[in-house]
């Protein structure tokens, strides 16, 4: 089957501060830990580098079983989140690799830092996802592998179809893990 796979970057949206609190699980925002997430932010800067790739493939539903031309998936939550859907967007996003070197160097040095860092990428890959899911379906709703009962293998599909480390950097263990760590994969529905 023949398929276009399209890439993306963006600019982010202003950081959500608040979205960060919840993702560090910080119940209060003080003068103290206000000041050490601007130093943060500060650090990070804009070395981020949001990309996203892509492919739009068709769609068809029996039962539990999707099938994207490129490969299928047995998953009732995938299934009931896809249906009345023609096609479907299958995605990977990151922001790339430096949060992960922030993490890694803060989390001896300074465990709160370390911490905040990792918030601070999950807010970030989730403002990209978002936004590339407005962009691409009018939509905020994506469902990723581990959700429900879609299996985390069903990352080794995206991957091989999208060509992530080819196209944006990103690369999935034998444990399914990615790295960079702030990135998704997911599905759209069309």
């Amino acid at each position: 089957m023949s398929m276009t796979v399209l890439n993306k970057t963006y600019s982010l949206p202003p950081i959500d501060t608040r979205a960060v609190w919840r993702y560090a699980a910080a119940r209060t925002e003080t003068e103290e830990t206000a000041a050490l997430l601007n130093a943060c932010l500060d650090e990070l800067g804009d070395t981020l580098s949001p990309s996203v790739c892509y492919a739009v493939l068709p769609l068809r539903i029996d039962g539990a079983r999707c099938d994207f031309g490129a490969f299928t998936v047995s998953s009732s939550s995938l299934a009931a989140h896809l249906n009345g859907c023609e096609r479907a967007v299958v995605f990977a996003a990151t922001v790339g690799v430096a949060i992960d070197r922030l993490i890694t160097r803060y989390a001896a040095l300074s465990p709160a830092k370390a911490l905040l860092f990792q918030a601070i990428g999950a807010e970030r890959i989730e403002a990209l996802c978002d936004a590339f899911c407005l962009d691409v379906a009018g939509h905020k709703t994506r469902f990723s592998p581990g959700y429900g009962d879609l299996p985390l293998t069903a990352q080794r599909n995206i991957f091989a179809v999208l060509q992530c480390e080819k196209r944006i950097g990103l690369t999935l263990n034998d444990s399914l893990l990615m790295s960079p760590s702030k990135s998704v994969t997911a599905f759209v529905g069309l």
